[in-house]
């Protein structure tokens, strides 16, 4: 099937019913001064609520959308939907980007004119890419799976069909949340197409193999401590999501304000922000994100992308490592993070890097940082791509 350009558009029947239902929020009961204690704090809540009903321009969030390309493709049954922005340079590599959950491909907004016109912001043209930020099935502008198997496995494989029809037969990946995961699968299993990939998150059903003659450090021992000790204090929403995503998901589809807190919970606790959400996001960017779930109604189906990787893990049998070079770069507030030597059991680590900022949304709350890195990394692995150019010029006009 072609590709076709895709235009944010929506429609004002569904603009006008957010209003209305936020002007009708209903309440609930809450412990006095209570804070973040039991939750969302909802002094905090009932403002965001005033800002989104009077204030907020969905409208002019459009059109800053749609300053860059949108294109959609059928893949595997489903419409996905990506944004490809052509590098400016005399030999762009191409490179494919994933979001995560609670994200999209907004998260990607600040980055993308980082790596494709890096000469604009005081780099070297030289290291230009074309870069392309699908959505993830079931997230934003892409179709929502109807039937089971949508996990990270399949979603690589769809993410190595777009390539192709785009006319890249090489390119690097870069990902972190369920985007670490389907870089990581696009490497594990298209090792021939890959030439890179770069992470700023290991998946966190990545498991290597170990046995009595490879025994975990005590740094590992410390790490898979650390691991259990966030899930148990910070895990509930995921332990939902693996198990019955459509509970939550009744609930969240049908209150704004609802997924408003389900959302930008996540945002608080795990940028690097201090508690202080709008120390790193903006009203308009959180509730941008939120909206975007809100108006395409796909808070269920991103959700159940927890219950279908979780049926698939990204499990290594013994004595396999990923050969396809890999650059990790650690946010300091990304947590918890597994230590090299954990990695290095089964990824093939040639890059690793430290920062003392930043946290889960790295591209958002630290994309200079994030796209520094992501060139750096990859300039050893630059190679012509000038038919994969003509191609995609041939093919999104």
């Amino acid at each position: 099937m072609p590709i076709r350009p895709f235009t944010v558009a929506i429609p004002d029947a569904a603009l006008a019913d957010l209003k209305y239902r936020l002007a009708h929020t209903r309440w609930p009961e809450e412990i006095r001064n209570s804070g973040w204690r039991y939750g969302f704090d909802s002094v905090y809540l009932r403002s965001l609520r005033d800002y989104w009903l009077n204030q907020f321009d969905w409208r002019q969030q459009e059109k800053e959308m749609n300053a860059l390309p949108h294109f959609q493709a059928d893949i595997d049954g489903l419409r996905i939907h990506f944004v490809h922005v052509r590098g400016k340079g005399a030999n762009p590599l191409p490179l494919v980007i994933t979001h995560g959950w609670p994200g999209s491909f907004l998260e990607m907004l600040k980055l993308i004119p980082l790596l494709a016109d890096p000469q604009r912001f005081g780099g070297s043209a030289a290291d230009a890419f074309d870069v392309v930020v699908p959505s993830l099935p079931g997230f934003g502008f892409s179709d929502q799976p109807n039937a089971p198997g949508w996990n990270t496995f399949r979603i690589a494989d769809a993410w190595v069909e777009l390539m192709t029809r785009l006319g890249y037969e090489k390119f690097v990946a870069q990902g972190g949340d369920f985007g670490a995961s389907v870089s990581t699968l696009l490497a594990r299993k298209y090792p021939e197409r890959v030439l890179a990939f770069h992470l700023n998150y290991i998946p966190g059903l990545y498991r290597p193999f170990v046995d009595g003659a490879t025994p975990m450090t005590e740094e590992e021992k410390a790490f898979l401590v650390d691991d259990e000790r966030w899930m148990e204090e910070k895990g509930a929403y995921s332990h939902v999501q693996r198990k019955q995503p459509q509970l939550q998901a009744v609930a969240l589809n049908d209150s704004p304000m609802g997924l408003a807190a389900w959302i930008i919970d996540k945002f608080r606790d795990w940028a690097d922000c201090d508690g202080d959400v709008e120390g790193r996001f903006t009203k308009d960017e959180l509730l941008t994100n939120v909206s975007l779930y809100w108006l395409t109604g796909t808070i269920g189906s991103s959700m159940r992308l927890y219950l279908e990787s979780s049926l698939a893990p990204l499990k290594l049998e013994k004595g396999e490592r990923i050969p396809v070079p890999c650059g990790v770069i650690r946010f300091a507030k990304e947590e918890p993070f597994p230590p090299r030597a954990w990695v290095e059991r089964g990824y093939n680590v040639a890059r690793w890097t430290e920062i003392p900022t930043g946290g889960h949304l790295a591209a958002w709350e630290e994309p200079q940082l994030l796209a520094g890195d992501i060139r750096e990394y990859f300039r050893a692995f630059r190679v012509t791509t000038a038919s994969g150019m003509k191609a995609a010029l041939a093919k999104t006009g």
